[in-house]
């Protein structure tokens, strides 16, 4: 199987001399092709800087990070967002969507930039609304819609250019939870049905439960892990808290 991430003995220190803080320490990970892997820890633990690393928001002091074979931070700028344009997705507890343009414009700008044809322009909205239940909503504008609503039209966004890994930094963390169920029901399809590779940070235990692995970071090291096999959600829920108890982290929404 298709390595998509590869971080080795990733480390990431902020500040200088007299104030240092080391985020990160030593992080090795990988996250191989239709995983659907989470990273959950207390505040403060490093979970966010990791993501940001592998997205290439941030550089590692040291270490490397491989996304699909391809070592973005000996990259240039003009390739980096080349290859972030490409083969990584992005979403967000905000979800970044732009007022002016609407829901299925909001989708398609990646492949509008990339100069795909108008053809498979409309193939491809009609396929990806369908998955995330917005087919109805194409014609509207951001702000006529639910919190929900905009979360599910950000991740058609993200993924209508098929990257090789989705990154989600707390999704859901905005939503009602009958939105935040919906929203992982659809990623959680999208995992299973067309193995889509699934990065997501969050604080919420019912949201990584619909991880197949959950990483558990403490004080910048990865402390755990936990993978799910073939336990149930709720029973995957469970053993998630365990672990959140432990660490002393938020346990987020009970089911």
């Amino acid at each position: 199987m298709r390595t998509i991430v590869e971080a080795r003995q990733i480390k990431k220190i902020y500040g200088s001399k007299g104030s240092v803080s080391t985020a990160l320490h030593e992080i090795d990970l990988t996250v191989l092709e239709g995983e659907f892997v989470g990273i959950m820890g207390p505040s403060g633990s490093g979970k966010s800087t990791l993501l940001h690393l592998i997205a290439a928001i941030d550089e590692p002091t040291a270490g490397s990070i491989h996304i699909d074979g391809s070592n973005l931070h000996t990259m240039n700028e003009e390739q980096v967002s080349m290859f972030r344009r490409d083969k990584l997705g992005f979403l967000f507890q905000d979800y970044n969507l732009l007022d002016t343009l609407t829901v299925k414009e909001n989708i398609l700008l990646p492949l509008a930039l990339a100069k795909v044809q108008v053809s498979e322009l409309e193939r491809r909205v009609e396929e990806i609304s369908d998955k995330f239940g917005i087919r109805e909503l194409l014609d509207k504008y951001p702000y006529q819609l639910s919190g929900g609503q905009k979360q599910r039209t950000a991740a058609s966004r993200a993924i209508i250019a098929k990257p090789s890994l989705l990154l989600a930094d707390e999704p859901t963390g905005a939503l009602d939870s009958k939105s935040a169920t919906d929203l992982l029901e659809s990623l959680k399809a999208l995992n299973e049905q067309d193995q889509a590779t699934l990065l997501m940070v969050t604080h919420d235990a019912f949201a990584a439960s619909y991880c197949s692995r959950v990483l558990f970071i403490k004080d910048g090291t990865i402390f755990t892990e936990l993978v799910k096999g073939q336990t149930p959600r709720k029973a995957f829920f469970r053993k998630i808290l365990d672990v959140l108890s432990v660490l002393g982290g938020g346990a987020g929404d009970v089911i």
